[in-house]
């Protein structure tokens, strides 16, 4: 799966301080993104990855122990988010990174779709993102909620207004 995120020719790197804030804001100041344990593990042009830790709280099912379906809905809509970030940031790497980060301020979900291909049952889950297109307006994404052997549990697209 390649990004079509109109990136330079050359690999773009992220600052410190950039990763630092997106982080930030996705684990701690978003209150939703705690109460599941979203912890963001990558944060990079070409897609983001973070991950999850069973806990009672989210169980879906109680016979079966599996994480219940909202939460995976939720955890991709915000790796989504996070992965759209970061591409408007790789887009703008000449301005500095606060800046960048204001450019967050109008991003908002037009369109979800999840597809629950397995139950979700394991010690701990990764999500992972990516930008498949990065528009002047709006931004389409593909995420992955994957179990600790990498088996892949559910999927999803979205469209998010980045204008």
């Amino acid at each position: 799966m390649k990004a079509d995120v109109s990136l330079a020719a050359e690999p773009v790197a992220f600052e410190l301080e950039f990763i630092d804030a997106l982080t930030d804001v996705f684990e701690r100041q978003i209150a939703f993104n705690q109460v599941i344990g979203l912890q963001v593990t990558r944060i990079a042009p070409e897609g983001v990855e973070a991950r999850i830790e069973m806990k009672p709280e989210l169980v879906g099912h109680f016979a079966y122990n599996r994480v219940h379906g909202g939460v995976i809905s939720s955890a991709l809509d915000a790796m989504a988010g996070l992965a759209v970030m970061a591409a408007i940031g790789a887009r703008h790497m000449d301005e500095p990174p606060a800046k960048r980060l204001q450019r967050f301020a109008k991003l908002g979900t037009i369109d979800l779709r999840i597809d629950y291909l397995r139950a979700a049952i394991g010690p701990h889950f990764k999500q992972r993102a990516q930008v498949l297109r990065l528009g002047s307006r709006v931004a389409t994404v593909r995420m992955e909620f994957l179990s600790a052997k990498d088996e892949l549990l559910s999927v999803g697209t979205a469209s998010y207004i980045v204008s």
